[in-house]
């Protein structure tokens, strides 16, 4: 049964590209000031905590996974793990991973194949199926069978899939403004080619960015903090591995678009916390949609509602006034209402 509460308070082919279309999630805009420049693995951006790697081999490649690795100094017996979204890193779990080690958490944030400090191999084949194995293979080795697997938005998709491959390692699961929850080439999204998403990376600028973070992400608002998390984004974008950082990013919203997750929900196994923000409107290729489609997709009040109806087990939280990243948006409000729902499940033995 659901339960339903509020928190009010609370290398790169050379290939014939498409005619280019307004890019994947933000808007084009004019070129770039200058601005911190990082490489393809976001060498020379600070991480809140030490980064360590996983090796391992994966399709035929030598590959590298980033994680961080943070023990409390008072352990709770538990270990949480924080799978970033599609535009975000490990590092954006920075107050999350502060609030849940100073509670006794282990908390492990692994960068995801393709993404961020990780390996960003030119032929692979995206699925959440191996985003899953890579990540249950990087928890084994350093010990990790049972955990709190929590994933905001791209990173609930991975945390869902994550769920129903390895149900007996899962304690409870955590949902943060999750997509997925709708099958958008069904409700009318056109499927576009990973040349063309590629052709739309390639126009990423730091404007587009915060213009579009500033609407979707956080509701309107603004706040200078919020800044990092462009210039990150933005960074690898103007560095030498640019091509390569758009290249694996077309990849991966090809993986998202035709991937939803909507249809196994009621196959989840663990308690589930669902965690939303009223004001997202998150769609992915909603920008080659048609206006009548852009209007029908994207509502997530309802899909909250419905997700929380198809989860077995599962608590939905809606902060009315917050957007599409709640825990950075309003980390208090956010981390009361995780940290109480987590403390009511004991350690697995």
């Amino acid at each position: 049964m659901s339960c339903i509460s509020s928190a009010r308070n609370i290398g790169c082919a050379a290939l014939a590209f498409l005619l280019a279309a307004p890019p994947s999630g933000w808007a084009a805009g004019p070129a770039a000031p200058a601005g911190p420049a990082y490489g393809p693995e976001l060498q020379g951006f600070a991480y809140p905590a030490p980064v360590q790697r996983f090796a391992f081999t994966s399709q035929g490649d030598a590959l590298q996974m980033a994680f961080m690795d943070v023990r409390p100094a008072q352990p709770n017996g538990r270990t949480i793990v924080l799978l970033h979204g599609k535009n975000f890193c490990g590092a954006t779990w920075e107050a999350s991973m502060s609030a849940l080690s100073h509670a006794g958490y282990r908390v492990v944030v692994p960068d995801q194949i393709g993404f961020c400090k990780s390996s960003k191999p030119a032929h692979y084949q995206f699925s959440f199926e191996q985003l899953a194995a890579n990540t249950n293979a990087l928890l084994h080795s350093i010990g990790v069978r049972h955990a709190t697997i929590a994933g905001h938005s791209t990173g609930g998709m991975l945390a869902i899939r994550y769920a129903l491959m390895y149900p007996g390692e899962v304690d409870q699961l955590v949902l943060v403004d999750p997509i997925g929850l709708e099958d958008w080439q069904a409700k009318g999204v056109p499927w576009i080619s990973v040349d063309r998403w590629y052709e739309n990376e390639r126009k990423t600028t730091a404007e587009g960015i915060r213009s579009y973070e500033q609407s979707t992400y956080y509701a309107g608002q603004w706040r200078p903090e919020y800044q990092r998390w462009v210039d990150m984004l933005a960074g690898m974008y103007r560095g030498p591995g640019r091509d390569a950082v758009a290249w694996d990013s077309a990849l991966l919203y090809d993986m998202i678009f035709d991937q939803p997750v909507v249809y196994e929900l009621g196959l989840l196994k663990p308690p589930t916390l669902l965690i939303v923000g009223d004001k997202d409107t998150t769609a992915i290729g909603k920008q080659f949609a048609s206006p009548q489609v852009r209007a029908a997709i994207g509502h997530y009040p309802e899909l909250a509602k419905m997700a929380a109806r198809a989860i077995p087990h599962a608590t939905l939280i809606e902060f009315p006034k917050f957007g599409h990243a709640p825990q950075i948006q309003d980390s208090d409000a956010f981390h009361k209402v995780l940290l109480g729902w987590l403390a009511r499940f004991s350690p697995n033995p």
